[in-house]
């Protein structure tokens, strides 16, 4: 981040125009300052001056600056690549969606904010200064980009040292936080196997810690941040969840390194960002395969008898089979670093992508896994991405599968906490079992899974497994402890049980409104409120939530619903038809107000809202399925049988749509169809007697 000068942009200003989207950008310099004629927030066109550029390689963004302290970043960014390769131009940064002024990724909107998406990353030393009663910020740093403290935290004493006469400084060089190794540890090849090791074992994860507060995808829990500390004291990380990540924990979305290294075999046996980044060059140590040769010899590894590829071709290069890129905004390839092995069987069995067919895309996976077999034979390594894949798609064998890697240890934290937090969908003995261990896990990221795997537990439950970590020494697990527990009775809690509580909910509610800028964070505040019976802060957390984001629809569904708890349906109405009117394609408030309508018993009407909210989303079974009985509520078990038929393709293990689709066929006595249907139920859901007792109904009148 640099401010705009002839020196640092590097974007063609020369009166140029660029049209995207509807809309003719005009980019011009005057009197030595840069400015950019295109839609503003009315999506009329004016005139605004450049404050600031943003990145460099391969592409260069401009911050503008907008009242109450806003920078707000243009979604039309320069492409610094040479011209040769397809650079040297501008380019919209969605170029395959329709955005205007309305649309909440329109760079006027919330979502394109650098004192709230940027600056923390961007910036040393940063006070984000927003103000809430202004709705604006008063953000301030240190150094304008990343600078020696971002890392290493404040460095008056190590100016202090670096001042003092060489022969009379102290052997502690001063540092808040010194990222070299200090344990002497080296890595020792080993000849026989052509793997490094590194001896003694690596202790230590500070190093690491340190960069994934930019370098994952993670939310801000904290604004004290202290170098040193773990993540989790201060920042939240993503689990390998959709859409960001792939089932088998390959990057999908932009995720920045942290959550795929996590998983690698290289980070358990002790590898650094610095044994193969220099922090300070900003480069990778070595050329080519020469970074790889430091770990792996390069008679075993960089030859034809291991890559299978013609020499000078790009299948010898270590990071396009063990790396394989994926492209965001437009023209920056991201490395995926779980550096994991091409698993083409994997793409035929769950769907996933594979190195192999990234680059030879005329081919199918069918080929490359008969390639890869040739060479290295049929054995293939357990890999975690069936048992979340299966967990993905609810299928019957889910639950077993999410127990067996949580409970075992062998496996990445990340893996194993992101098994436990989809538990919850899966309740069982086994799932309490496994919980119950994961508590006492030396992992962090462990135990904060293990929290979230209690979410759908009765109260009582909930307060057995959690209360433990009430007191846990990092603070994203004690505050996401006391979420969850907020909602239970306070006679099972005893007080000194009561006061931890107390305490985690003071902490959750101070990392909301570090983020008081989010609307999330009053959504999150509105629902401790409602767990905590109180209605009326729950309504003026969710009307906050609006006004921080007027495009924020979870804000305008929670409303509704609490309008609809104080009987006001009438209230819930209104607002979601003003919602719908900022978000015509949001597919929650379409299902909200079908709903409210129902409860109105206005069903016609509440049947385009329905329908409406299962086509935008047909990813989200629940939306079919209300949609579905609504239509039998009224008759037409037809049209009902059709909704939950094309549901079903989609969602196969679905019990709900299962339930719906024998009840629907045996109103419409299509008595073997319903008995199908009911027996699929019990072979997905084997506990449930209900289920037993319907199917055993449906085949006696079968049989009669």
């Amino acid at each position: 981040m640099q401010p705009a000068t002839e020196a640092t942009v590097m974007g063609d200003f020369s009166d140029v125009g660029f049209k995207s989207h509807g809309v003719t950008s005009t980019f011009r310099k005057r009197d030595g300052k840069f400015f950019v004629e295109t839609d503003g927030p009315d999506g009329r066109l004016a005139e605004f001056e450049i404050a600031y550029t943003f990145g460099a390689d391969p592409l260069q963004q401009y911050l503008v600056s907008f009242p109450r302290g806003r920078y707000q970043a243009l979604s039309i960014a320069w492409d610094t690549r040479p011209e040769a390769v397809g650079g040297q131009r501008w380019f919209h940064l969605y170029p395959d969606e329709t955005i205007d002024h309305r649309d909440p990724l329109h760079w006027t909107k919330l979502r394109q904010n650098w004192n709230l998406m940027c600056a923390e990353c961007h910036s040393t030393a940063l006070e984000k200064g927003f103000d809430g009663e202004l709705d604006g910020y008063d953000t301030k740093w240190s150094e304008i980009d990343v600078a020696c403290e971002a890392c290493h935290g404040p460095g008056s004493r190590h100016f202090a040292w670096a001042e003092t006469e060489e022969g009379n400084r102290p052997a502690q060089n001063g540092l808040t936080v010194d990222l070299s190794d200090d344990d002497g540890g080296s890595w020792v090849m080993d000849m026989e196997t052509g793997l490094s090791k590194r001896s003694p074992v690596r202790s230590s994860r500070m190093e690491i810690e340190t960069c994934a507060r930019c370098h994952a995808r993670r939310s801000p829990q904290q604004a004290d941040y202290r170098h040193g500390q773990v993540l989790l004291e201060t920042h939240r990380p993503a689990f390998l969840t959709e859409p960001l990540y792939f089932a088998d924990g390959q990057i999908s979305e932009e995720v920045y390194v942290y959550g795929s290294f996590l998983q690698s075999r290289m980070y358990q046996l002790g590898v650094t960002c610095k044994d193969c980044h220099d922090p300070h060059a900003l480069a990778v140590r070595g050329d080519g395969n020469s970074v790889c040769a430091a770990c792996h010899l390069p008679e075993k590894f960089d030859s034809t008898s291991h890559h299978h590829h013609p020499p000078g071709s790009a299948g010898t290069m270590c990071v396009e089979c063990h790396m394989p890129a994926r492209t965001y905004m437009v023209v920056d390839p991201r490395r995926d670093h779980s550096f994991r092995v091409p698993r083409p069987d994997l793409s035929l069995e769950i769907g996933v992508p594979n190195a192999c067919n990234g680059c030879h895309r005329d081919r199918d996976p069918a080929w490359a896994r008969e390639a890869v077999v040739r060479w290295y034979g049929e054995d293939v390594p357990p890999q975690y991405g069936e048992a979340l894949a299966a967990a993905r798609r609810a299928a019957p064998s889910a639950g077993r599968g999410l127990e067996r890697l949580a409970g075992d240890a062998e496996l990445p934290a990340i893996v194993r906490a992101t098994a436990l937090s989809m538990m919850a969908a899966f309740p069982s003995r086994g799932a309490g079992t496994a919980v119950a261990e994961a508590r006492r896990d030396p992992d962090p990221l462990v135990r904060l899974g293990a929290v979230e795997s209690t979410e759908r537990l009765a109260p009582e439950e909930r307060h057995q497994f959690v209360v433990p970590l009430l007191r846990d020494p990092v603070r994203a697990v004690r505050t996401e402890a006391a979420r969850l527990l907020a909602s239970v009775p306070r006679e099972l809690f005893t007080p000194q049980q009561t006061a931890a509580l107390e305490e985690g909910i003071t902490e959750f509610r101070d990392a909301q409104l570090r983020n008081a800028d989010w609307p999330e964070s009053h959504l999150n505040l509105g629902n401790l409120h409602l767990a905590q019976g109180e209605r009326l802060q729950a309504r003026r957390a969710f009307e906050t939530a609006i006004r921080v984001d007027p495009d924020f629809a979870g804000a305008y569904v929670n409303l509704a619903d609490l309008f609809r708890v104080e009987g006001m349906d009438d209230e819930g109405e209104a607002l979601l038809r003003q919602a719908l009117e900022r978000l015509p394609d949001e597919p929650a408030l379409h299902h909200a107000l079908g709903l409210t309508l129902v409860r109105q018993r206005r069903t016609q009407e509440a049947l385009p809202e329905l329908a409406r909210a299962a086509a935008l989303q047909p990813g989200e079974p629940r939306y079919s399925y209300v949609h579905g009985v609504a239509l039998q509520s009224t008759g037409d078990l037809q049209g009902a049988a059709a909704v939950f038929t094309v549901a079903i393709e989609r969602h196969p293990y679905d019990r709900d749509l299962l339930l719906a689709l024998a009840h629907v066929h045996r109103e419409l006595e299509n008595w073997s169809t319903a008995v199908d249907y009911a027996r699929r139920l019990t072979e997905v859901d084997t506990e449930n007697p209900e289920a037993r007792r319907f199917l055993a109904e449906l085949e006696a009148h079968l049989e009669r």
